[in-house]
């Protein structure tokens, strides 16, 4: 597994936050989740970003052994986990989500971002 520079992955979430608020700016908030997924993975794309929507991966258990796998909103340079949201508020249970998929894929980086409210919400987490 490749080591990114947290420095590297910062930067890139600080663009990524850019793209998400415009974008929340520019729909604002009562869209469907995929609308939301739909543009940041255009706007990504379009800032160069290698960015898949639904892609899958695979979740291994500490040993390696295969356990099954999920689908991650957007995955941004094979490294970046971005879980989307379009509800009131971030829960508990979608954290808990976000950091049970970096665990399990042993991704180390991560972003949770709310579209739903008003004031867009956005959470980054490192294991």
């Amino acid at each position: 597994m490749e080591i990114l520079d947290d420095e590297v992955v910062n930067d890139w979430c600080d663009l990524i936050r850019a793209e998400a608020l415009d974008l929340h700016g520019w729909l604002r908030n009562g869209q469907r989740e995929n609308v939301y997924e739909n543009g940041l993975l255009h706007r990504l794309r379009k800032r160069g970003f290698e960015a898949n929507q639904q892609q899958q991966i695979e979740v291994r258990d500490r040993d390696g052994t295969l356990l099954g796998d999920y689908y991650a909103d957007l995955f941004v340079n094979e490294s970046l986990i971005i879980e989307l949201k379009a509800t009131k508020a971030i829960a508990d249970e979608h954290i808990a989500q976000l950091l049970g998929y970096l665990r399990a894929t042993g991704k180390r980086h991560g972003l949770l971002i709310n579209f739903g409210a008003s004031t867009l919400q956005i959470r980054k987490f490192v294991i």
